[in-house]
């Protein structure tokens, strides 16, 4: 099969390519000419240079293809223009969907985000469960928008969509928010614990890239969903696994709810004013997130993926070790225009 995948260059993306390679497909990849392809050089991927924010690229690169991929957007909890969120996430996915109607792509695997979710009203989510009507960032609200063009498109075109919703995602080369959390307590750069009693449903980068591939090659699932959704871990049992592999201590004061909410608006409004990422990721959105959190049941995926999830213990150890191997400046916290899945 021959497959156009967006994103590639990005911490999913490029686990996904080495997925597809070694499964002997055909793998296209659709980068900007400020991507970084140094990663993913020695693969053997065609390079084809286009934006899903522009239509004539996207049709250039479908020619020939069979399916799709679709991770290229916008993840961050701040960014310098928030516009951005609705040109990547929304405009370019709907651009991206119809182009592959207009193609006549067999197949669109397309990755959203289990924080599309909001205050749903399932405690531990399911791919039966219908999305609540508040979500609690930007991003969110963006990826959230993306799903229902798509949906729209695949009730009333035909478009041939499998979607993949993964939780917060780690492991070896995490230089993304979940990444530069991990990296800011190893650094002992965190004064204080935040939001411990807070839970979150983990996954390694591997098991996504996993469950992305197999949705791709398993036939006659058009319309489905998959999580991917390993184990669901309070803030503070995440830290304590961060501070075992990594061979340090925590803080001891942990920050209550209201003290971290103030910290990150008077981060943020600085951030907004001088355009610089809020100190240690403490924007308004990412302690929303953190504060309400996600519960998420991935064994749909085990069913009928045939997936094994990796412990996310072992994904933390990875990321940890993976640290001195990556540029420092990617968790500085400061480099946050355009990021790829």
């Amino acid at each position: 099969m021959k497959i156009l995948v967006t994103g590639g260059t990005g911490f999913i993306g490029k686990h996904v390519l080495y997925k597809l390679v070694n499964h002997g497909h055909k793998v296209r990849c659709l980068v900007r000419k400020s991507s970084d392809v140094k990663s993913i050089k020695d693969l053997n991927v065609e390079l084809v240079y286009g934006d899903v924010r522009d239509k004539n690229s996207l049709s250039r690169s479908l020619t020939g293809v069979d399916a799709v991929i679709h991770l290229a957007n916008i993840y961050d909890f701040w960014i310098n223009n928030n516009n951005d969120y609705t040109l990547t996430n929304i405009s370019g996915s709907k651009y991206l969907f119809e182009a592959c109607l207009d193609a006549h792509i067999q197949k669109i695997v397309h990755v959203s985000s289990l924080v599309v979710y909001g205050n749903s009203k399932d405690k531990i989510l399911t791919e039966q469960s219908e999305p609540g009507v508040n979500r609690y960032s930007k991003y969110a609200t963006s990826k959230a928008e993306g799903d229902k063009i798509a949906w729209s498109l695949y009730k009333r075109k035909g478009l041939p969509l499998v979607v993949v919703y993964p939780g917060a995602v780690t492991g070896p080369g995490d230089n993304k928010t979940s990444g530069r959390y991990i990296y800011d307590i190893v650094k002992n750069r965190m004064p204080a614990q935040v939001l411990t009693d807070s839970t979150i449903t983990w996954v390694d980068v591997r098991d996504v890239a996993e469950i992305i591939v197999k949705a791709l090659e398993t036939p006659h699932n058009l319309g489905e969903k998959y999580f991917a959704a390993a184990e669901i871990v309070t803030m503070g049992e995440l830290n304590d696994i961060i501070a075992e592999k990594a061979g340090i201590s925590l803080p001891k004061f942990s920050m209550p709810y209201f003290l971290a909410f103030l910290t990150a608006q008077l981060l943020t409004f600085f951030g907004d004013i001088f355009k610089i990422s809020p100190m240690l990721g403490m924007s308004v959105d990412q302690i929303k997130t953190m504060k309400h959190g996600f519960s998420a049941d991935g064994s749909k995926s085990i069913r009928e993926l045939g997936i094994t999830y990796i412990p996310i213990r072992k994904s933390v150890e990875d990321a940890i070790q993976s640290f001195s191997e990556l540029n420092r400046q990617s968790y500085s916290g400061t480099e946050h225009a355009r990021s790829d899945a």
